[in-house]
């Protein structure tokens, strides 16, 4: 399992550098490091581990996150109270999305960001992508709602953006009527 040290900090230069498209087949080692921050995932929102463990909750991983300059990311999400539904994407791309806006009531986090940020990060309440399962496989998935918020937040961290680029520093909350809070 990965530790919360092994997650890059926002200041580390290797979260806004260029990332390059995975190469098949995937090495046993990069099949390793996919299952260890789906895990840590997971620990990490089980409440009992996260104490255990001492990890704050989160619900996806990028590589770049990891130290990692590819473009592949993984999100373990909570569709029901303790059932959990893992995701792998590798070579995503957005390929389509909603008009209608939405944000995060309670703002946005990350594992890379280690402190409060105030303001609202506008996502499409719809999209869907495609890309990679490990093994290859073509494979498309629709995310709707915090979902969506999720898939485009690791896919801001391989193109080097983090989730506050989005907040305007002179106003946190700009256009916050133009759009749905969830």
């Amino acid at each position: 399992m990965l530790k919360t040290s092994d997650i890059l900090d926002e200041k580390d230069k290797r979260l806004r550098a260029h990332n390059k498209d995975v190469v098949f087949p995937l090495s046993d080692e990069r099949k390793k490091l996919i299952n260890d921050m789906l895990e840590h995932l997971y620990y990490s929102q089980v409440e009992k581990y996260a104490k255990k463990y001492n990890l704050r909750p989160g619900m996806g991983l990028a590589a770049p996150q990891v130290g990692i300059n590819e473009n592949f990311f993984v999100i373990c999400h909570e569709e029901e109270e303790n059932k959990f539904k893992n995701y792998v994407l590798i070579n995503p791309k957005m390929i389509s999305n909603s008009e209608e806006l939405i944000y995060a009531s309670e703002g946005e986090g990350c594992l890379s960001v280690n402190r409060d940020v105030c303001g609202i990060v506008p996502r499409y309440a719809r999209v869907t992508f495609v890309g990679y399962d490990v093994d290859g496989n073509l494979v498309k998935y629709r995310a709707r709602e915090e979902l969506s918020i999720a898939f485009q937040h690791e896919m801001d961290h391989l193109n080097g953006i983090l989730f506050f680029d989005h907040i305007d520093p002179n106003d946190p909350f700009k256009n916050k009527d133009y759009m749905r809070e969830i």
